[in-house]
């Protein structure tokens, strides 16, 4: 059964299609509509949200209800992979900046 949507109170994602691609998106906030729903759903001092796009297209931000399954038991920490080799830059490489 899907829960129910809740979306953002004061809180509003743009993405404007004329900024640059390294540009995402803008957001948002109206603090006395904003402040009082991340209080009311907060949870160990953080609120997670989510932003989604509609079937039209819009983007939009709703309340991230996903609570993970907890734990009976103790696990052993997974472990550490090995450090990935460093990577070295050339002049010929096309720079995102």
């Amino acid at each position: 059964m899907a829960q129910e949507k809740i979306f953002a109170e004061g809180i509003l994602f743009k993405r404007n299609e004329k900024a640059p691609e390294y540009v995402v998106g803008n957001l948002s906030v109206k603090l006395e509509e904003a402040i009082p729903f991340l209080q009311q759903h907060a949870k160990n001092g953080w609120t997670n949200l989510s932003i989604m796009l509609s079937k039209g297209g819009k983007h939009y931000i709703q309340l991230d209800t996903y609570e993970g399954k907890a734990s009976t038991e103790q696990s052993a920490p997974a472990p550490k992979a090995a450090p990935a080799p460093a990577q070295v830059v050339t002049e010929d490489e096309d720079l995102p900046f």
